[in-house]
């Protein structure tokens, strides 16, 4: 999860979005320099923008900043100075891992999916996979449950023709990385990529 900061560009503002909407359905609350927006048909909190930033944080750098537990601390004491009603609640895990296919079988009610066993070192998800190339033993960059995908999307436990999912297994253009190839298929790693290790990009 990453905040991001560009005094010149945008202000003395802290953006903190928690995932990406794709319509105009939100609405803001203010407490103070705290601004909390909300996605409207499921009231779920989806950001916040924390205005004078550089009053609360003086050393802010410019540009995407990894949120870790010493940003989290900051953010919360700004929250309670600002009487901020809402609880800060944060899951600092990697949401882009390094998994392994270990097990994998023919969907049962579609030809071209594949239901995989992924370890991922913590745990073994079970992950509905379309791409032609998956295969056992592959190292893959698995994206998890909460995950935002560049495009905006948010990773969510789903069915695919019945069978549960969790997480997806990425390909290098969902993962934005430059001179992706255009032909279909997950991104398949090296061998010498640590299991259950964040996959950063």
């Amino acid at each position: 999860m990453h905040i991001f900061y560009n005094k010149q560009g945008i202000g003395d503002v802290l953006l903190f979005p928690f995932k990406t909407v794709t319509h105009n359905h939100i609405t803001f609350e203010t407490y103070g320099d705290v601004v909390e927006i909300r996605e409207n048909q499921t009231n779920e909190v989806i950001g916040y923008n924390i205005f004078h930033a550089s009053s609360y944080m003086s050393d802010l750098e410019t540009g995407k900043i990894v949120v870790d537990e010493t940003i989290v601390s900051k953010l919360g004491e700004i929250f309670k100075k600002n009487n901020v009603p809402t609880e800060l609640s944060i899951d600092l895990s990697p949401k882009f891992v390094v998994g392994q296919v270990v097990e994998m079988k023919p969907h049962e009610n579609a030809d071209k999916l594949r239901v995989c066993q992924v370890d991922i070192g913590e745990e073994t998800l079970q992950i509905v996979c379309g791409a032609p190339n998956v295969d056992i033993h592959q190292k893959v960059v698995v994206a998890k449950v909460g995950a935002i995908m560049p495009s905006g999307l948010e990773i969510k436990p789903s069915n695919l023709r019945g069978i549960d999912s969790f997480g997806m297994l990425c390909s290098q253009k969902e993962l934005g990385l430059p001179n992706a190839p255009k032909e279909k298929g997950i991104y398949v790693l090296p061998n010498d990529y640590v299991l259950g290790e964040p996959f950063e990009f």
